[in-house]
């Protein structure tokens, strides 16, 4: 596999989303503070109210039941992100980088996918998830 990763600087800019709704936040964080047996059908209901939060999705692959459920959300979280990269500006290439806080839930989904297109034996799909991260942000480790 061939991997291109400018190094140079000259090229796209890196690409930041738009900061999070403090309110979002918020009802993000008091959903995770809902006991274990809680918790996930809180954040749930978080993601079916927010269905564009990134945040929520990657929380929801982390809270998946078993692997094929986290697989689901991860793979939600990440096009959405793709949506939400592309709504603000990025085409397809230029850096993503985990220091800017809104890119997270982003990045976490596709860290996510690539975990668990792995652990379902979809190497692919897992090495692409992994070439994206290290294109997107090659300073981070995942």
């Amino acid at each position: 596999m061939s991997a291109h990763v400018n190094l140079s600087g000259v090229g796209p800019a890196d690409m930041y989303l738009p900061p999070v709704n403090l309110k979002l936040t918020d009802a993000l964080d008091e959903a995770l503070k809902r006991p274990d047996r809680e918790r996930r059908e809180a954040v749930s209901k978080f993601v079916a109210i927010n269905p564009t939060s990134l945040e929520g999705w990657s929380w929801m692959g982390a809270l998946g039941r078993d692997t094929i459920d986290s697989y689901m959300a991860y793979r939600v979280g990440y096009h959405r992100g793709l949506d939400a990269l592309r709504r603000n500006g990025w085409k397809g290439s230029g850096y993503v980088r985990w220091s800017h806080i809104p890119n997270r839930g982003f990045l976490r989904c596709l860290d996510g996918l690539a975990k668990c297109s792995r652990q379902i034996n979809d190497v692919e799909e897992a090495e692409r998830c992994e070439q994206f991260l290290l294109q997107l942000d090659p300073s981070h480790k995942f």
